[in-house]
């Protein structure tokens, strides 16, 4: 009995010991079907909230949509044709020349997400010193959501600026973007007045900007026009360019940043997980409302572009890009000039065209700038470019603007020839190449003409002295002749009176 009685209260343990596991994880698989449910849900709100798709199909068919979205460049008579990108604005644009190869809804108002980074940095780098320390307030660390772009900044730490460059291009950190605007301007709101005020220099008209980081904010906008002009200020700084095109970088700690630690940039053109020569540096953005958005800068053949993508989904933002800089690099060609012997006259004439006279090939008074560079499309003739001639320019005599189609290509600036001495050795020029040289250009705007030849005009006012110099000589040798005849005739004269006299005394 006793040891029925150990069996059975054994039993009755294992039962209630059971029964307690069960009971544990019925509230356990509660807890997490309630607090996965909330997760859930409020995701679903967030989502629906900031109009986000829900599902990848949906995603996919926005795509589809946006690709049917019209392109205006292609829209240009003769004009290269661009690709169908899924964007819902993109833009290329060359860097020098400021000339748009690729537009697509360019103007659209759009949130730009942290490419507004670009912006804060350009700032900085204008306004600041790269050694100088940039402490982080309070304010700086946690007026941005913590689960944000970081690299973990605690307030009272600093850093350099050349550091928060990095921070900000490589990582993309929020809170460093709040501590570069506060050491740039005293306060962030009065930075993000300073970026709206550059933005308006740099001729954006579509771009307010709340925030130095580009957080979600209904009143932070820019497009892909204005943002192209941000970063075509931007790529023209080497030291932004360089730092922009950084992989990854290193920080090492410091009395004043104890932490050991590497960030890695999310640009797969700059990584190097989507190869692409040329690659000059860009930056990353990304909101629920933003979508993808993508700005970067490439060179080749000593042409830059500038590519903007913006409202595209992962990855697509990356081919794209790689899809319209193949466009512009194999449609387009940055030319001098000078390269181009054409001239620009409305009538022949010697006195406002250079040309060889006795003093040898002489160059223009007012000539084209020799590095002036505009973008060709490859299936144009440089003959058949349209050209404006303005006198409105305080950097040389004239500009003359380059277009085709009304697209415009770039000037060229017309300015005082100092030395007029050929730079070349004749021997080792052919008479038809020294024809060509002599043919010079001649710009004439309104019946106002540019070049003007001023040895021909020395050589013709030469010319007619010494023809007048001949006629008043023959004019005093014919004096001098007539009145030598008229002394002869009254010596004659004379002499015969007095031979009459003397035969009448004698004979």
């Amino acid at each position: 009995m006793i040891f029925a009685s150990k069996t059975e209260h054994k039993h009755n343990n294992s039962h209630l010991h059971g029964s307690r596991i069960r009971l544990t994880f019925c509230v356990f698989l509660t807890l997490v079907l309630f607090f996965s449910g909330t997760v859930f849900m409020s995701a679903d709100v967030y989502a629906a909230k900031s109009g986000a798709a829900e599902t990848q199909e949906e995603l996919d068919a926005n795509v589809e949509a946006r690709k049917a979205l019209p392109v205006e460049s292609n829209e240009i008579p003769g004009w290269p044709a661009g690709p169908e990108i899924g964007a819902e604005s993109a833009i290329l644009m060359e860097v020098d020349t400021g000339t748009i190869l690729y537009a697509k809804n360019i103007h659209e108002e759009l949130y730009p997400a942290s490419t507004t980074k670009l912006m804060t940095c350009l700032l900085a780098q204008e306004n600041g010193n790269m050694t100088d320390m940039v402490p982080f307030s309070y304010e700086a660390v946690h007026s941005v959501p913590s689960d944000g772009s970081s690299i973990g900044m605690d307030a009272g730490q600093s850093i350099t600026l050349e550091q928060c460059m990095y921070g900000i291009l490589v990582g993309s950190a929020n809170e460093v973007a709040n501590a570069v605007a506060e050491y740039t301007a005293g306060s962030i709101d009065a930075f993000t007045d300073m970026m709206n005020e550059r933005a308006k220099e740099l001729g954006c008209t579509n771009t307010h900007f709340t925030n130095t980081n580009g957080l979600h904010d209904e009143d932070h906008y820019t497009s892909a026009y204005d943002l192209a002009l941000i970063a075509k200020e931007y790529f023209s700084n080497d030291m932004l360019a360089r730092i922009a095109d950084t992989p990854k970088y290193h920080f090492e700690p410091t009395d004043t940043q104890p932490d050991d630690f590497y960030l890695k940039n999310k640009h797969e053109l700059i990584t190097g997980s989507i190869p692409y020569e040329g690659i000059l540096g860009g930056k990353t953005g990304y909101t629920n409302d933003a979508r993808q958005t993508l700005v970067t800068c490439c060179e080749q053949n000593g042409m830059r572009l500038v590519c903007v993508i913006m409202m595209e989904e992962t990855p697509n933002q990356f081919y794209d890009t790689v899809t319209l800089f193949d466009y512009g690099y194999s449609n387009f060609s940055l030319v001098k000039v000078s390269d181009y012997k054409t001239e620009f006259t409305t009538e022949e004439s010697s006195f406002f065209k250079t040309g060889s006279d006795l003093f040898g090939n002489s160059a223009p008074f007012l000539a084209l700038n020799p590095d002036s560079r505009i973008v060709l499309p490859n299936n144009v003739e440089f003959e058949n470019l349209d050209t404006k001639v303005s006198y409105e320019t305080e950097d040389a005599v004239a500009q003359v603007f380059f277009s085709y189609s009304g697209q415009e290509l770039g000037s060229a600036l017309v300015e005082i020839v100092e030395n007029t001495q050929p730079e070349y050795e004749f021997e080792h020029i052919s008479p038809d190449q020294i024809k060509e040289e002599q043919s010079g250009i001649a710009i004439e705007n309104e019946d106002r003409t540019i070049f003007l030849n001023v040895k021909v005009i020395l050589l013709s006012v030469s010319g007619a002295a010494v023809i007048l110099g001949i006629i008043v000589l023959l004019i005093r040798l014919g004096r001098d002749y007539h009145f030598s005849n008229k002394r002869e005739d009254r010596k004659r004269r004379r002499r015969r009176k007095r031979g009459g006299r003397h035969g009448d005394l004698y004979i």
